[in-house]
């Protein structure tokens, strides 16, 4: 397993192994905990500042999100221009419209200036209305997008083959293979003396005045400053009750006749669809995205492809689904990604989380804005994008429904096991999370009937953990922390995996 899932992404034949630095225990600069675009950009950038840096990650590089990606890089964002306008004011919705450029052009360098090849390309992109609801939807985003100087043209005709009432057409978007560049970037980053540290699981840490002592699996790392990479911080904080776990789906297909659209397509349905082409081993592939919802709260996780598939069959001319798997993202509570300063810090430790569906984006651009907080003191995004900022208007109404849905799931989950008594009822290839002498527990039954038990509590904050059959993942749906089956740990925020009860097990030992 190269990734945090099951099912094989595009991008996973190019994920590798890096190798070990040599000396993992000397004292670092900084150390960048999470080796996907956000850390390896970081750490990228800080070192060829002259910083002396180490990536601990606790699988391999591109394991969770930037392995699991559409790769889209669009400047603009599901928090649409006139939300920021109407949250945080005229200035800070330019700057925030500034964001993605500035974010495109510094991959755009990072690839011109270390030879990476990653099949990057500037391409246009089409954003459509398919009914009256969107068209209005629609005219706020281009209202929005015109107040803060960012182009978006109306225009009657679309690459793709969907029925639309309105679209609007927006140039210098692009997209790339993004396993490809973070490898790229990780080859620079060692030429340049930095050390990567994989299957390095980051444990805890103790903040003092002059560095950061990291405890990992592999002993303790010594910095001056760290950076949490990892989309959600570990330990319990105030970024776990402003941000939200959402799972999306993805499918690529190869089309008839090859007749593929080379640009990027977005719709405006909820949860929203959207459109890219890859080339890979020589081949095209019409890679479509959708079917979002929040981790942990789909019955039967393998629905979700089922009706993408349908949806995209509908409209295009599909041969065959070569391609599906599933990644996560955070949303957070005022709709703007969180880059700085550790909430409850005293100044050394970094994080980035709560991109939405923008990850290339404002992962490359944490870079820049973590590097200059470490190496200036200060960002002109610092302000706007703090993770300690409270936005009482723009957050409060999200912040409440995520916070009420975090207790909702403590209790439902427990009363729901209740009903649970027996462990006999479960199939080969089915899951189950049980009550068994007065003890929860997470069952899966393999085909040829070895079972996996786990104790069904997450760890991080004792939520009770769900099913995903479509990853063949224990899921956990309040703060988006993820297991396999045996309960190892997949995706944090957690730091410690499920309590492992047996490997095979057998019900009626008697029968």
């Amino acid at each position: 397993m190269y990734r945090d899932g099951a099912r094989k992404s595009i991008w996973q034949e190019e994920i590798r192994k890096f190798p070990s630095g040599k000396d993992p225990q000397a004292l670092f600069d900084v150390a960048v905990v999470g080796g996907g675009i956000t850390g390896v950009s970081t750490a990228l950038k800080l070192q060829l500042s002259g910083k002396k840096c180490i990536i601990l990650e606790a699988n391999n590089i591109a394991f969770g999100a930037t392995g699991g990606t559409t790769a889209h890089l669009n400047d603009f964002f599901d928090t649409t221009f006139n939300e920021a306008i109407r949250d945080f004011g005229s200035d800070d919705a330019r700057l925030y419209a500034g964001a993605g450029q500035e974010a495109i052009s510094i991959i755009e360098n990072n690839i011109r200036e270390l030879g990476i090849h990653c099949d990057f390309t500037r391409k246009s992109a089409y954003l459509f209305a398919l009914d009256e609801e969107q068209e209005k939807t629609l005219k706020d985003i281009v209202e929005g997008a015109s107040k803060v100087g960012h182009e978006m043209t109306y225009v009657n005709e679309i690459p793709f083959p969907v029925p639309f009432k309105e679209a609007v057409h927006i140039p210098n978007q692009g997209y790339f293979h993004p396993v490809k560049y973070v490898n790229g970037l990780c080859e620079a980053f060692l030429e340049a003396g930095g050390v990567i540290l994989e299957d390095c699981l980051c444990e805890s840490h103790r903040e003092q005045d002059q560095q950061v002592i990291l405890k990992t699996s592999k002993g303790e790392i010594q910095a001056g400053w760290a950076v949490y990479a990892t989309h959600i911080p570990p330990g319990i904080n105030l970024l776990h009750f402003t941000n939200a776990p959402y799972r999306s789906y993805a499918v690529a297909f190869t089309l008839k006749n090859n007749h593929y659209p080379w640009e990027l397509g977005y719709d405006l349905c909820e949860p929203y669809h959207y459109y890219r082409i890859q080339e890979i081993n020589g081949e095209n592939l019409l890679i479509a995205g959708g079917e979002d919802h929040k981790t942990g709260h789909a019955e039967d996780t393998g629905e979700c492809f089922s009706r993408l598939e349908n949806y995209v069959r509908k409209y295009f001319n599909v041969e065959t689904a070569v391609y599906s798997w599933s990644s996560q993202y955070y949303e957070p509570a005022d709709g703007l990604p969180y880059i700085g300063k550790l909430p409850g810090s005293r100044g050394r430790i970094f994080t980035a989380t709560g991109f939405r569906g923008n990850g290339m984006i404002f992962g490359t651009l944490s870079s820049q804005i973590i590097s200059d907080l470490i190496i200036n003191g200060s960002s002109r995004y610092e302000k706007l994008f703090s993770p300690s900022r409270i936005k009482p208007i723009a957050g409060f109404k999200e912040l409440v429904k995520e916070g009420a849905d975090v207790v909702f799931d403590l209790v439902k989950d427990k009363l729901f096991m209740e009903k649970i008594d027996s462990m006999t009822e479960i199939k080969e290839g089915e899951a189950k999370t049980v009550k068994y002498e007065g003890e929860a527990y997470a069952v899966y039954k393999e085909t040829g009937g070895r079972m996996h038990v786990v104790k069904s509590t997450c760890p991080h904050a004792l939520c009770e953990v769900r099913w995903n059959s479509a990853e063949l993942s224990w899921d956990c749906p309040c703060h988006g922390s993820r297991f396999g089956v045996n309960g190892k740990i997949l995706t944090g925020p957690t730091v410690k995996k499920l309590q492992h009860v047996i490997q095979t097990w057998d019900p009626n030992p008697n029968s």
